[in-house]
Formats: structure tokens, sequence, C-alpha cells
């Protein structure tokens, strides 16, 4: 028997959802009982002071990254120590208090999380017993919501009192998600229609380098991107105090070496009935390049092409398991329902070095491989800069990383 649309749409439903999206999905710890709490327009901050604090003294404010859905803190503590190093604990071990900022809905538009920064740099000046300045920053995208809304306040005379501010693999230049899989997510949209949405999400398409908004288009950066930009610009890019440092982290090395994943590589391949046909590859170079063959029950084997992109998977950078995580929902599917996939290849780049630290667009082969030099690092606006010795996990919290981070702060 075959699988029905419904059978389908009900199969997707019940399980998690397809987030492409860093950090772990599921945690069995739970996040310790804040100090303080803080309700913020749109979003929450969490407050843990820092040992021998009774009060909030010496703040690190850290705002989330991009998913869907609101921030969890419980996935937030997982990250950042849990992994490789306990980050936090290390912060509060110095004497500086942690603040976590997160969002009501973390795909929404950056101008509105940056509200939610902007209300907790206030909060926290109000609140700091002493004078000592603050560390402001965020993973992923919260570097760059957290850079809107430093440059803001200074643009609409708001004193923050930042002394530091840091990006952890922050996608200055775009972020990427393969076209095949954001075609995918498109071509699924009436059995899936919250995969398509979180590619369409404000924040999304805020962030992505090349978007595309259905299964055919031609992959460009959106309106919504542009817009953005725009927004940046109107408060002159960046923050630019006279007593700020800007420091960014790199989940990927300045070698120009990549990652080892091989343009125009098969990486999922549907091997169930109802996905037979189905083919998504890695980005290659060149013109009319096959990035994806489309078949999903009974529709129409499509093809999906792509001319003028670089091999982008392959670069060096924070990386993201986005075909692994689909072929994963796929493949927990009912068997009967005829969706499983074979996935060769799991990962691919998702914020290359070279705009981690915003040294350059990432728009060819070159722009992504050249080595950076100490050139590119003087065109870069930030003062220091610190790259991962290969690229590994986007926003992976390494001891190498994360020691550096810690001999930055005020």
């Amino acid at each position: 028997m075959s699988t029905t649309e419904k059978q389908a749409a009900d199969a997707f439903t019940s399980g998690a959802p397809i987030i492409l999206a860093p950090g772990p999905r599921t945690t069995d710890r739970t996040a310790p009982t804040p100090d303080a709490t803080w309700e913020l327009p749109h979003g929450t901050a969490r407050v843990y002071y820092g040992e021998g604090n009774s009060k909030l003294t010496r703040p690190v404010l850290i705002a989330d990254g991009f998913s869907s859905g609101p921030t969890d803190i419980n996935l937030t503590w997982e990250l950042l120590e849990h992994g490789p190093y306990p980050l936090l604990s290390e912060i509060r071990r110095r004497g500086r208090d942690v603040v976590l900022i997160g969002y009501h809905e973390r795909s929404a538009p950056i101008l509105q999380n940056a509200e939610t920064v902007v209300a907790a740099v206030t909060e926290a000046n109000n609140r700091r017993d002493g004078e000592h300045p603050l560390a402001v920053g965020g993973f992923s995208m919260g570097g760059l919501v957290t850079r809107y809304a430093l440059a803001k306040m200074e643009t609409t005379g708001e004193q923050h009192q930042t002394q530091l501010y840091f990006s952890w693999d922050s996608p200055h230049t775009g972020a990427w998600i393969p076209i095949a899989l954001q075609a995918f997510a498109h071509y699924i949209k009436k059995i899936n229609p919250a995969f398509s949405d979180q590619i369409n999400s404000p924040a999304a398409q805020e962030l992505l380098s090349q978007h595309i908004a259905n299964w055919d288009d031609k992959p460009a950066p959106s309106e919504r991107r542009i817009a953005f930009l725009r927004a940046l610009e109107a408060v002159g890019n960046w923050p630019r105090a006279r007593e700020l440092r800007l420091i960014a982290l790199a989940n990927g090395p300045d070698t120009g070496v990549g990652n080892g994943i091989r343009p125009g590589a098969d990486a999922l391949t549907g091997k169930g009935a109802t996905i037979s046909g189905t083919k998504l590859r890695t980005q290659s170079e060149g013109e009319s390049q096959v990035v994806a063959n489309l078949r999903v029950l009974t529709a129409p084997n499509r093809e999906v092409l792509t001319s003028g992109l670089p091999d982008i998977d392959g670069a060096p950078g924070g990386t993201l398991a986005g075909f692994g995580i689909l072929a994963d929902k796929l493949n927990e599917l009912p068997p009967l329902l005829g969706f499983g996939v074979t996935n060769p290849i799991r990962e691919h780049c998702f914020v290359p070095a070279v705009s981690a630290i915003a040294a350059r667009e990432p728009a060819t082969h070159d722009d992504l491989y050249t080595p950076i030099k100490d050139e590119d690092l003087d065109r870069s606006p930030f003062f220091a800069v610190k790259f991962a010795s290969q690229s590994e996990m986007h926003t992976l919290v390494t001891e190498e990383l994360s020691t550096w981070f810690l001999g930055q702060l005020p």
C-alpha cells in the first residue's frame, strides 16, 4: 500500500521536528536555579552570580543563537557547561557573573531580539554593584544580536558601559545552509510545513548568505537579509565606543584548509519507496550544477540546479550536521512509510571562518579557502581573534577557545 500525504504528515508531526540549528537537541540535565530572573521585552535573562558575589558585580552577558521556538535554558546550559569545557563554571570561578539572555522566539527578526539585549544591558547596569564594566556578546546569531544592540545604544546615546564585545562563531558575513537542504524543506511543505517555515523564518533569512523561499527559486540574499544589513549600516555597523574592545572566536582555522567534504558528492539518497529518486548533493562550483533530485510520494522528480556558487560545504569553518539532522528524522519514521535514506555525509560548513571574523564575503572559492593573513585581520573590525586548529562543530565550546576567551574578560 502506498503512503498517503496524511499518513506522511501525521508521522512527521508525531516526533521531534527537523530543526537545522546548532547545539544539543535534548538533554537529561536541568540548569541550576538562577540567582535572579529578569523578564524583558521579547525574552528573559537568567542571572548566576560569580563565586564570592552576593549580588551582580562583574557581569558577562551571553545572548542565545538561532533555532525555532523559545530559548530552552537547559539546552543552553548543556552547550556551554557540559560539552568539552565547562565554560560557565570557569567564568563564575573567576568572580564574574553569568547573565544568559534568551528569547521568546529564536527565529524572530534579529532587531526584535536585539531589544531584549538592550533591556538586559540596561538592567545589568542598573543592578550592578560597583562600576566594573560589562562583557556582552553571544554565540552564533547571538553575536549579531548583541552587535546590533550595542551599536544601536551608541546611536541613540544610551550608555552601555561595555568594555568587551565578543562573538563566538557568529556569521558576520553570512551563514550557509546547502541549497539542496533548503529545496527539500520547501518541496515537502505540504506534509511538513514546519521545516520550510524555519528556512523562511525572519532570522534565518537575515543570517543566510544565500536563501531560497521555494524549491525552484534562484539562490540569492533575501530581501530580509538586505534590510538587516541596511539596519546595521544605519547604526554604524559595529559598536565603536572608545573604551570597547571587539573580539571574535571562530570554530574553524585560518589556514584555508577545508573540512574534507568533497563538492558534488552524494550526501543523502532516498532508499525507501516513498522517497526513492531523491538525492541531495554537496555544493559544487560552476554553472548548472545539480545539487538535488527531489521525489516524495507521487510527485514527479524535480531537479535543482545552481550557478555561480562556491564549493562552500567543504570550506574551513564551524560545521552543522544539516544532512544528518534530516536523515535522522527520515530514518526515524515508521519503515512502512518508505522514507528511509542513506546518509554518507552528515555535515557541511555552516559559518565559514572568514565570516566568523568578518574578513571576507563567502562569495567565491578563493574567498573561502585563501588563508587568512595579517592584512586580512588588519581590515577586520576586531581587536583580537582566535581560530580553532581545525574545522569543528559550530559553537563547540573547546578548551582551546575557552581559555583564550577567559583571558580576554575585563
